[in-house]
């Protein structure tokens, strides 16, 4: 299809975890035939990242510079930041991603999906149904357009086959509350879904997102994972997310 550039919705510049500049994520995404957006980390619970509303503020008049790349922001669930955004920062985001980076197993405790172990007593089946219990929150709950790395979970479970961890009632709960809310599942080039689960998703009529997720100069613009997927499960390539067509501000 001619007249259509995909877009990396997700990745990071030095305003938050990210090793190049706003200037030099846009040419290196161009560079690879890419349009691209900066989506830094909003949250008080990621080290290096933006962590206040003034934060927030500062951020989006950096990339108010650049009117012709997105403008997004990735927010933690589990973090307060993204309750926090008066209505009028949330009004210049092109899209808001939302992540679940740690998981509410008990009254207190968090899993993190960078921790090395579960809890003793927490089986891998037990924690799956939590996992989903947040992730449906979410859903309710928080304002966003896209939901990344929709397949991210804790290290230990990385290492099991995927028919160990994502059952079939666990994948239809998920697509069923992004369907419900609206919120894109994002392929991500780091933290790749499995096909299946991406098939769910668009037979579904969750819309598809394309995202790097990069951090790195060599990640940043990277979608060849993103769109071979997409393409395999028969998304068309103006069905997928775009924050300009599709995301926060172009709702209004």
């Amino acid at each position: 299809m001619t007249g259509w550039t995909p877009i990396d919705c997700h990745a990071h510049t030095t305003m938050s975890d990210g090793e190049l500049t706003i200037p030099e994520l846009i040419d290196e995404v161009r560079a690879r035939g890419v349009r691209p957006s900066v989506s830094d980390h909003l949250s008080t619970d990621v080290t290096l990242s933006v962590k206040s509303v003034d934060a927030v503020r500062e951020y989006l008049d950096a990339l108010a510079l650049y009117d012709d790349v997105a403008h997004g922001g990735e927010f933690c669930w589990h973090d307060s930041l993204w309750r926090e955004l008066p209505d009028d920062l949330a009004a210049r985001f092109t899209h808001r991603i939302g992540s679940l980076h740690a998981v509410r197993v008990a009254d207190g405790i968090r899993v993190s999906m960078f921790q090395r172990a579960l809890p003793d007593d927490l089986t891998p089946v037990a924690y799956m149904e939590l996992h989903l219990d947040d992730l449906e929150r979410l859903a309710a709950e928080m304002p966003v357009d896209i939901l990344a790395h929709p397949t991210l979970v804790p290290m230990p479970l990385r290492r099991l086959p995927v028919d160990e961890i994502w059952t079939d009632a666990l994948e239809d709960r998920m697509v069923n509350a992004l369907f419900g809310a609206g919120i894109a599942f994002e392929i991500s080039a780091r933290y790749r879904p499995h096909e299946r689960l991406v098939r769910r998703a668009h037979d579904r009529g969750v819309r598809l997102s394309l995202g790097s997720d990069g951090h790195t100069r060599a990640q940043v613009g990277d979608l060849a994972f993103p769109l071979e997927m997409a393409r395999r499960v028969g998304a068309e390539e103006r069905e997928l997310f775009d924050p300009f067509v599709h995301g926060t501000r172009a709702a209004r």
